[in-house]
């Protein structure tokens, strides 16, 4: 894999970036053979489109790379990625990008050589970049390195990456920064008061656990709480088998605040960060917790249980509920939550909660920069009667089937305390393959995340 930009290689080919209606000044500006060269092969710099011209050696002397139109770009991201698909193995430099496209480019270029390749041998792009001028390459490379991160484990099925495969993740993570990590498993998640995590953990083989790692000494606080429910069968509330077969992936909160944790470490960033991971298997036994159960949680709040199958809220709570107590400058859950949320905005947008007017504006403008969208949803608080039962402080699965993904995060605020919070219900996988982006698992809202953060803690 090409994760990483190439050395400067003065015989790098140079890529022309050529927008479709740049293509025929940049034609009268050349010899009559590579024009001639250029028409014959039908390139009309279409998005997408590529053209390979040879040299007298019949080497590539360069690659023409079409940029479409701006109303084409529009409706995609990582345009080049697509090319470096394409191309054969060698070291290629860009020419021609604006300075406000470079970044996002070089970017997915990189990430166009990712694979899972951990079952299967795979083709990811061979054609190594020389990082463009303006792009920093470590930042880039640290980047990439942490989505990677997120989609190996989104990616890796649920026999090997159960609650202790998370924590071994966790703890490789851990070791590899100079981070302190420390697990509570089993029935000492009830003898240190984390009710939720061990009630919705407690009928799977691998024990419930929750992972708290820590690092950095000086700067603002920041804590990331990820949803690490690494299969979801629905409890007793089983899902049907249709349902089931991504649940894998419902740690995939859990994976984006680890890929985002190497980010901030690997740049060094001048905070405190704390990231907690309630890992558990919603699994099916005759322990299992039960429709109808009535849980306290860390915080005291008590919740009915309507639907097993509303489990990651719980774990959460808890988690979101230790994290609060020491009352940090600001706290992030992330979580692959409600299918609520996938039918709002489908695969491809980050949808989250938050109130804060600095957070929201500072995440907006660093989510259109580096092309990781997201969309702000409402923390509608006249729908608090619908997460309210009667019979204990909260309903963990509301009847109706209205908002479900606003009373999910609604639910989760009452645990949050007085910490400025912000909640993110990611889906974490790409149904269809995308530039950059395969089929499968993938990081969202951790860039924009990584980028917004100096203006957010005010670094």
């Amino acid at each position: 894999m090409s994760l990483v930009f190439a050395a400067p290689d003065p015989e790098a080919v140079p890529v022309h970036v050529i927008e479709q209606d740049g293509l025929e000044g940049w034609l009268a500006a050349q010899p009559d053979h590579v024009a001639n060269w250029v028409i014959a092969n039908g390139f009309t710099a279409a998005l997408g489109s590529s053209c390979l011209v040879p040299s007298e050696t019949s080497r590539i002397a360069v690659v023409l790379a079409g940029y479409g139109t701006a109303k084409a770009r529009s409706r995609g991201r990582f345009h080049l990625a697509a090319i470096a698909m394409s191309l054969p193995k060698g070291i290629y430099r860009l020419e021609g990008l604006t300075e406000d496209r470079v970044e996002e480019e070089a970017l997915g270029w990189l990430l166009a050589g990712y694979a899972f390749d951990r079952y299967r041998s795979q083709k990811p792009a061979v054609a190594q970049l020389v990082a463009p001028e303006g792009v920093q390459a470590l930042r880039a490379e640290a980047i990439v390195a942490g989505e990677v991160l997120t989609r190996d484990l989104i990616n890796t099925p649920a026999s090997d990456m159960g609650p202790a495969d998370l924590e071994a993740a966790c703890a490789d993570l851990a070791s590899n920064f100079g981070a302190e990590m420390a697990v509570i498993r089993g029935e000492a998640l009830l003898e240190q008061n984390f009710p939720m995590i061990h009630t919705v953990g407690r009928a799977a083989d691998q024990a419930p656990r929750l992972i708290d790692m820590h690092w950095g000494n000086t700067g603002p606080t920041l804590t990331l709480v990820g949803k690490g429910v690494c299969y979801d069968t629905g409890g007793l509330n089983l899902k049907p088998g249709a349902s089931m077969g991504l649940m894998k992936k419902d740690m995939g909160g859990a994976a984006t605040v680890l890929g985002l944790a190497h980010m901030i470490m690997a740049l060094e960033l001048p905070i405190q960060l704390q990231v907690l991971i309630p890992a558990v298997e919603n699994a099916v036994s005759s322990n299992a917790y039960r429709p109808g159960d009535i849980l306290t949680a860390r915080n005291g709040l008590t919740v009915e249980i309507n639907n097993t199958d509303a489990e990651g809220r719980l774990v959460l709570a808890d988690a979101l509920a230790f994290a609060a107590e020491d009352t940090p400058d600001l706290m992030i859950s992330m979580a692959t939550l409600t299918g609520a949320a996938r039918v709002a905005v489908g695969p491809d947008l980050s949808p989250y909660y938050c109130d804060d007017a600095s957070f929201v504006g500072a995440l907006e403008s660093a989510a259109n920069k580096v092309a990781d969208p997201v969309w702000r949803m409402p923390f509608h608080t006249p729908y608090e009667a619908m997460i309210e039962p009667g019979i204990a402080d909260l309903d963990n699965a509301p009847k109706g089937g209205f908002a479900g993904s606003v009373t999910a995060a609604l639910f989760l605020r009452r645990f949050a305390g007085d910490t400025p919070y912000a909640h993110f219900d990611i889906y974490g996988w790409n149904p269809a393959p995308a530039p950059a982006r395969p089929k499968g698992g993938v990081g969202m809202g951790a860039r924009a995340l990584l980028e917004a953060l100096p203006e957010m803690l005010k670094l």
